[in-house]
């Protein structure tokens, strides 16, 4: 029986009033004991993180830490994301030699038993390292390496310059491991679709074209560079020779590596297949029921994800019905998403004044919800948030919007990034719960105050549990309308529209990757259940193509956070406190769905 923090101390009290002498001291050693153990597995965190972060010079840039790496890669090998491993499991294992989790505090227990639950993710995914493509429309390299320099490389000195030169140089010998390990897995058969090559190799001409490698505007990362440099306090000499230096490299290093990925995804595309789901890989459904573990953190098989989704849908679009109503829109649910989809009010302009329409809405939703977040949270995140467009040379590509969290020093601000390439895929019925999705009180307010948590170890202020942070973010959208937002039907619809996008994704990405579903399949499913947008549709099935599993986790997580209130709230009545409920969600960091059961259940305890 695990005893809460007051019962201890109850224990505590009643024996330091006992005078017999051997008792007390008895007590004492114990306490002492207990004392060393908390210090000691807190040591045993901060030393874990120090080797983590000494192999990983990206990790320290993301927190804002300016070192001897400040200009280096990480290492992308096989051989080092198995040393990673190998690390991670002695850690679990000298761990569970060390500590007894009974000796710990409540809060170093839960950290003991996370990264326990980590590690055995990490542990069932390392079996299919290999299985993940090094280049997509996603998650490829060839557009999160100038990313990270444009979003995460700051220069605030000479020497942060060179770093970023270094950088540059860095590029070459990267971008060049990362396409010799595709070639290898390709060798085995382990390839995107191949409708995902033109993507990557649009990315890629993108980043090589332009000032400095010929003519015209300059290329992102030239321009990036020079807009960092100019805001130096350093003489115009100084940053000619700087931005100089920079064109060489661009031109050395840079150049060269991506034209070998081009070329490299050139020939790939020519022998890739057709087929679309991870089926079709060896142990293509070990792999599948792999991912969804990760992602949902729970056993949940691909057919117990298919049925949960039809279900969901079919509550959806009865939700939607209602709407329809109040908006005296005639004719059955097709003719109304047929409305919605093709309404031209519904949508800015393609234009530069609809993309500054679009930005100026979302400025409104963050308008009206910040002055309510205190009467429904009890702990609000200090680290500010910004709206940005999403960058040009990825846009085409790039999701239609996310998050990108804060630095722990403050040095940077979490940004929320929308993507407003084609202004038909993002319909303003959306804005206000696509902003509290990845703004407020979504992942921002989420992860802000992860990155802002004390006492917990690294892993936990900077870690991840994809059903607990998506789970949230869908949760946020309709917290939005319990807090008396979506005033207007048609932005109450686009928040129906974006949770029934979710819900068809328990639909299509098991269809695609279990029942063997074609992308056109899954197109057409989404096309007959849903006010999409056709560009959207799209650009969401390759998503899911290329990401199996993920997709799932938002419903599953939504509806746990979702019961986990109501479990609480019916009990307690007037006792329950949402505030307090929302501070039990977040202020343990992400957690798999079922620790997160039993923070819920221990505070509805306390409240009782």
């Amino acid at each position: 029986m695990r005893l809460a923090p007051y019962a201890l101390s109850t224990l505590a009290l009643a024996l330091s009033g006992v005078s017999t002498p051997a008792l007390a001291q008895d007590v004492a050693p114990a306490a002492a004991d207990q004392q060393d153990q908390n210090a000691a597995i807190m040591a045993f965190f901060e030393e874990y993180d120090a080797q983590q972060l000494a192999t990983s010079p990206l990790a320290k840039s993301y927190r804002g830490i300016k070192d001897s790496d400040y200009g280096r890669w990480d290492d992308g090998s096989d051989e080092a994301e198995a040393r990673a491993h190998a690390a991670e499991q002695a850690a679990l294992k000298e761990m569970r030699a060390r500590f007894d989790p009974a000796k710990l505090s409540p809060e170093n227990r839960l950290s003991y038993r996370l990264f326990e639950k980590r590690a055995a993710r990490t542990n069932a995914a390392f079996k299919y390292n290999d299985y993940g493509y090094v280049f997509d429309q996603m998650n490829g390299a060839q557009s999160q390496i100038p990313a990270f320099l444009i979003n995460i490389h700051r220069i605030d000195s000479k020497s942060d310059a060179r770093a970023y030169i270094n950088r540059l140089y860095g590029i070459g010998p990267g971008l060049n491991q990362a396409i010799a390990s595709s070639k290898a897995r390709a060798a085995k058969g382990i390839m995107p679709p191949k409708w995902v090559y033109p993507y990557v190799i649009s990315d890629a001409r993108n980043v090589i074209t332009g000032a400095p490698f010929g003519e015209g505007p300059d290329a992102p990362l030239y321009a990036d560079f020079k807009a960092k440099v100019a805001k130096l306090g350093i003489s115009a000499v100084e940053k000619d020779l700087l931005v100089e230096q920079a064109a060489q490299a661009l031109n050395d290093a840079v150049k060269p590596a991506y034209e070998a990925l081009i070329a490299e995804m050139a020939a790939q595309e020519k022998v890739a297949g057709t087929d679309d789901g991870v089926w079709r890989f060896p142990d293509g459904a070990g792999y599948y029921a792999e991912r969804l573990s990760n992602y949902t953190t729970t056993n949940m098989t691909p057919d117990q994800i298919h049925e949960l989704g039809l279900a969901q849908v079919a509550r959806i679009h009865r939700e939607m019905g209602a709407v329809q109503k109040k908006m005296g829109v005639k004719g059955d649910l097709q003719a109304f998403f047929k409305y919605m989809r093709e309404t031209p009010k519904f949508y800015a302009p393609e234009t530069d004044e609809g993309r500054a329409l679009y930005l100026a809405e979302t400025q409104k939703a963050q308008d009206a919800i910040t002055p309510l977040l205190p009467k429904w949270f009890g702990t609000l995140p200090k680290a500010p948030l910004v709206v940005k467009r999403v960058e040009e040379f990825r846009e085409k590509s790039a999701g239609k919007a996310f998050y990108q969290r804060p630095a722990p020093d403050g040095s940077r601000p979490g940004t929320y990034y929308a993507n407003l390439y084609k202004m038909a895929d993002m319909p303003l019925t959306e804005v206000e719960a696509l902003f509290y999705h990845e703004g407020i009180p979504g992942h921002h307010l989420q992860l802000a105050i992860q990155t802002e948590l004390k006492d917990v170890p690294a892993f936990r202020k900077f870690g991840g549990v994809t059903a607990y942070s998506e789970g949230w973010g869908l949760y946020s959208e309709k917290l939005a309308k319990d807090m008396g937002l979506y005033t207007d039907p048609a932005r109450d619809f686009g928040r129906l529209q974006l949770e029934l996008h979710r819900a068809i994704r328990l639909v299509v990405d098991s269809g695609l990757h279990h029942k063997r579903w074609t992308r056109e399949q899954a197109i057409k499913y989404v096309e007959d259940n849903s006010a999409d947008a056709p560009g959207g549709i799209v650009k969401a099935i390759e998503r899911y193509i290329i990401y199996p599993g993920q997709a799932t986790a938002y419903m599953v997580g939504r509806l746990k956070i979702s019961e986990l209130r109501d479990k609480a709230q019916k009990p307690l009545g007037s006792k329950f406190d949402v505030r307090g409920f929302h501070d039990t969600v977040l202020k343990s960091g992400p957690v798999p769905l079922d620790v997160l059961e039993e923070q819920v259940d221990a505070w509805i305890a306390s409240r009782r």
